[in-house]
């Protein structure tokens, strides 16, 4: 089982994160853990035609956030305005 997983925004950009962080999200630990033979849990890669880089890196930002936070360690999670909306709409999308 492979420790990685890639996660792949709307304009091709890369991010390979730790899978116990891209867990974090619901959607993606159905896609990668689901029966049934998913490509996304063959491969260990999650395709978003929808989600931006920017807006992806914001995403597997908050993945690693989250991970300290449940640890006890709490810190602040900086937004920028300009990206909520979007940013919101991502996280409802992955259930994160």
């Amino acid at each position: 089982m492979k420790d990685t997983v890639k996660l792949i925004s709307a304009e091709g950009f890369e991010f390979v994160i730790d899978k116990k962080a891209a867990m974090v999200a619901n959607t993606i630990r159905n896609m990668l853990t689901s029966p049934g033979g998913f490509s996304e849990a063959q491969h260990g890669e999650v395709t978003f035609p929808e989600i931006s880089t920017p807006i992806l890196e914001k995403i597997c930002q908050y993945f690693y956030w989250s991970l300290q936070f449940a640890s006890g360690k709490e810190t602040e999670f900086h937004i920028d305005p300009e990206i909520t909306l979007e940013l919101m709409l991502a996280a409802n999308y992955l259930d994160a």
